[in-house]
């Protein structure tokens, strides 16, 4: 019998197929990390989140998953 696939773990999948987006995102936050702010990195933010949409659909994440980051 075949075990069931968490939910996290078919996340954790999308989110290892974004590590380019990710380590663009990261990069672009720690460049200056003592003025952070809302939208700093608006643009590697939304290629990071776009790529988590892609692939969630791809690996069937539920899309709840994808509202809390």
């Amino acid at each position: 019998m075949p075990t069931k696939t968490r939910p996290i773990e078919t996340f954790a999948q999308a989110v290892a197929k974004c590590s380019t987006e990710a380590s663009a995102y990261g990069k672009c936050i720690v460049a200056d990390y003592n003025s952070v702010h809302k939208d700093k990195c608006l643009t590697e933010f939304m290629r990071l989140k776009n790529c988590y949409l892609v692939y969630s659909d791809y690996l069937d994440v539920d899309v709840y998953m994808l509202t809390i980051i």
